[in-house]
């Protein structure tokens, strides 16, 4: 699929079949995330993996009981990792890992698209109920939680902004 096709095509599904994600297109969309540029290359952050479907009832529960996220076949969570980016001080420490784990999170969409799977971007969470079901410390952020599957439904494109709206030209 062509790249501009890929963005015209994904949309926010929250309706998964029972279809297992293939290992291969899972290593893809992974390996997409890992191509995603960051500050300084430092990938200041980490990708949680999940297919266990007590552990994807959890994230959902940690998810403000959104269900979809429990009936994907998989969710990919990826956190801010500040250590990593503490060469940048405090603004690597609060911004440039967030980034980091927002490109990486948007590379792994793109793919999942590309590949014929769907997803949505899930924001809303509690970050200290997705540390703990995720077993990981204080010192990494929660950003973003990626439900992934085949959909169960295709969703319509929803209108956007008109560019003219949107941009501002300086010239």
């Amino acid at each position: 699929m062509d790249f501009f096709q890929v963005l015209r095509e994904r949309h926010s599904i929250r309706s998964f079949t029972e279809t297992p994600v293939e290992a291969e297109k899972l290593k893809a969309v992974l390996e997409a995330a890992n191509l995603a540029p960051s500050a300084g290359n430092l990938q200041a952050y980490e990708i949680y993996c999940v297919t266990d479907g007590a552990t994807l009832q959890a994230l959902a529960e940690a998810s403000f009981g959104q269900k979809f996220v429990g009936r994907a076949p998989v969710a990919l969570a990826f956190c801010a990792h500040p250590g990593r980016a503490d060469k940048y001080g405090s603004r690597g420490a609060n911004l440039y890992c967030l980034q980091d784990a927002t490109i990486a999170c948007a590379h792994a969409q793109l793919a999942v698209t590309a590949l014929g799977l769907a997803s949505v971007w899930v924001g809303a969470f509690d970050d200290d109920a997705v540390r703990r079901v995720l077993d990981i410390g204080a010192g990494l952020r929660p950003v973003a939680i990626l439900p992934i599957g085949y959909a169960a439904k295709v969703s319509r494109a929803t209108p956007r902004r008109p560019l003219s709206d949107l941009v501002h030209l300086f010239d």
